[in-house]
């Protein structure tokens, strides 16, 4: 996985265990995460510890789309089955290495669309809304900014600015406080996850505009979850990081068993202050 830090990978690691803990008669559970989201080689480092230990299945949330395809082919070619969750690996590198790993996990861009949605509600056309984006090399952050520019785009707001913090709530403050000073006339950040969601938030109250501009994250951690029922953010998006780790272990031990690999699309549900109470 990535980071642990974050509170979506503690959960997907709390979806592995229950999981294995139900069904410790199939397989042996090892988890992985990197302390740095953003440490690439780390990430690649702990799977070339796999392969070298022999272990019959991978199952990654890739820290980076392009650079991680090499050492999953290098586990394919020793046998070792590969299944993607969460980050979908970069279709365009796979096609020029000519090698076929299924993804589990959500349509990235319509969970983002769903929340950009619900904010447009909120807000009117000509309305001056700003993205702080997910890392550029994550086709997952990629999606999710698409996804809130297409509910942009058709509801007629204006993005005066779109920037990444790199999926880390630290980077976020800063960049969010910018443009808070940059845009007076701002009513929404919209946040390619919860850790960021977090630092505009911060950002937010030291600016005392927390009444005056919106808040979106993705991701529905507890921490938010709390901001959402207080209204500090409008709403978030719930992928069931636990839920994903299961559909990525019970397809990784069927292609063990010899079944052909399909991508499979995970759900996504729009959480806000009105659905947490039901």
């Amino acid at each position: 996985m990535k980071s642990l830090a974050n509170e979506f990978f503690t959960t997907m690691e709390e979806g592995a265990r229950e999981h294995h803990a139900n069904h410790e008669e199939l397989y042996r559970l090892r988890i992985d995460g990197m302390r740095d989201e953003t440490d690439v080689a780390e990430q690649v480092g702990m799977v070339e510890q796999m392969i070298a230990q022999g272990v019959d299945a991978i199952v990654i949330a890739p820290a980076d789309s392009q650079a991680l395809v090499g050492v999953c082919q290098r586990a394919m070619n020793r046998g070792i089955v590969v299944l993607n969750i969460d980050n979908k690996l970069d279709d365009d590198v796979l096609a020029d290495r000519d090698v076929r790993i299924p993804f589990v996990g959500p349509d990235n861009r319509k969970g983002a669309r769903l929340a950009a949605d619900y904010l447009a509600e909120q807000l009117e056309s000509g309305d001056q809304v700003a993205i702080l984006e997910g890392a550029p090399n994550a086709y997952n952050g990629v999606q999710r900014r698409l996804g809130f520019e297409d509910a942009i785009e058709e509801h007629g707001l204006e993005l005066v600015s779109s920037q990444t913090a790199y999926w880390e709530t630290d980077n976020a403050v800063p960049i969010a406080s910018g443009m808070i000073n940059s845009h007076p006339d701002l009513r929404a950040i919209l946040c390619a996850n919860d850790s960021m969601a977090l630092g505009a938030v911060a950002a937010l109250r030291e600016a005392g505009k927390t009444d005056d501009i919106h808040v979106v994250g993705f991701d529905n951690i507890s921490a938010v979850q709390r901001l959402l029922a207080e209204g500090q953010i409008l709403c978030t998006v719930d992928q069931h990081a636990d839920k994903i780790a299961v559909y990525g272990i019970e397809h990784a031990l069927d292609m063990i068993e010899g079944e052909t690999p399909e991508d499979v699309e995970t759900p996504v549900d729009l959480i806000t202050r009105d659905t947490l109470s039901t």
